[in-house]
């Protein structure tokens, strides 16, 4: 019994401790002339709502001891960060992802911080630009503002770096610059897991590693930022699985990802990706040339003529004068890069090829292919689809 009188002491002292502190933050804060002394905390638009509960009191106070940190940001870096929301995201995975950004130290503090100013319902869903030079108070302010002013664009599979860059400059993205775009994409000064085993002479160093798909970001995003974004989509698509097939078929990413825009420019039809990838992976192990006709119009480079990048048609007789190692006409093995920007369908058709003993394929003319096991086979289709007599 005493033990439990005494119990009940301890609490109903703990009662009347948090109430007063509870009622001297209250008396403190309706006594402070207007403008307010430097020990309260700040958010972007003003001080810290006084304390209304023992519990948030409590909170106050943690939130006191960590002020140097909630108005510290984070780095000296001011370069622009596109950061998402996901409708219904949690605070939590907010917080957890902004500190894996750099955007914040603490996400735990982050969250606290959020749930004193019962921000966690009014954090909007969309686009933001951030930077590292943000205070967490300005950070949670920014957050609540809606879905930024943003630009909706689309990478199309098989496209190549120039054809991006063009794309981009019609969109009217603030920051943009083409230039700068091109040569962060050939430069490639960008550290992926994924990029490391490129070579370093490829002329083009992010050719292939641009995923096509649609992407929304903010009106004043600037070139580096679209790269990143493209960048960090890849990573997301070229999964464990992927990284695990690839080490299984005895290949470099790089190596599947070259492959794989050659199948991109090649196949029209989506049920021939993997037979094509086939093809190409049965040369290669038998050490023929691949003859693909996309890495020779790669090395043509632009018509302004006909003003393509793709020159269409173009004849073998042209193709003995493409002196590139992009010519796999007159150079065994693949091409020194990627020559485009393969779809993630792309990629896993040729991380899935069909298991054929197909060498040869022809366009028949109403996008599909005539696949053939000998060379013998593959003359007759030529005759059969009006290529020779």
């Amino acid at each position: 019994m005493k033990t439990l009188a005494r119990f009940f002491q301890f609490t109903l002292l703990f009662i009347a401790l948090g109430a007063a502190v509870g009622i001297f933050f209250l008396v403190f804060n309706i006594a402070a002339p207007s403008n307010e002394p430097t020990h309260l905390l700040r958010t972007n638009s003003g001080a810290l709502p006084t304390p209304a509960s023992i519990e948030e009191t409590a909170l106050y106070l943690y939130l006191q001891q960590h002020q140097a940190e909630l108005t510290t940001p984070a780095s000296r870096d001011a370069t622009p960060i596109v950061f998402s929301i996901l409708p219904g995201e949690l605070p939590a995975e907010v917080a957890r992802r902004l500190q894996g950004q750099g955007i914040i130290t603490d996400a735990e503090l982050f969250l606290q911080y959020v749930k004193y100013l019962k921000a966690g319902q009014k954090i909007q869903a969309g686009e933001f630009v951030l930077r590292r030079t943000m205070p967490m108070g300005e950070i949670i302010a920014a957050l609540q503002s809606g879905r930024a002013k943003s630009i909706t664009f689309t990478i199309r599979p098989g496209w190549r770096a120039e054809e991006i860059a063009g794309y981009l400059d019609t969109l009217g993205f603030a920051a943009y610059n083409k230039e700068q775009f091109l040569r962060a994409v050939q430069a490639g000064n960008f550290d992926y897991a994924f990029l490391r085993d490129r070579p370093k002479n490829a002329p083009t160093l992010l050719e292939g590693y641009l995923l096509p798909e649609t992407y929304n970001a903010p009106f004043d995003t600037p070139a580096e930022t679209l790269i990143t974004i493209a960048l960090n989509t890849f990573n997301q698509r070229y999964d464990e699985k992927m990284r695990q097939q690839t080490a299984a078929a005895k290949l470099t990413t790089h190596e599947i990802v070259t492959l794989a825009s050659i199948v991109e420019r090649e196949a029209a039809v989506a049920s021939e990706r993997a037979v094509i990838a086939s093809v190409y992976l049965n040369r290669l192990k038998k050490k023929m040339l691949l003859q693909a006709d996309p890495t020779v119009q790669y090395a043509m480079g632009y018509q302004p003529a006909a003003k393509q990048w793709w020159k269409t048609p173009v004849s073998l007789d042209e193709y003995q004068n493409v002196k590139s190692p992009y010519n796999t006409y007159l150079y065994a093995g693949l091409p020194p890069a990627p020559i485009c920007n393969p779809s993630a369908a792309t990629i896993a058709a040729v991380l899935q090829p069909a298991q054929t003993d197909f060498l040869f394929f022809l366009a028949k003319g109403d996008g599909t292919h005539a696949f053939a096991k000998t060379f013998e086979e593959h003359q007759q289709n030529l005759v059969k689809y009006g290529y020779s007599k």
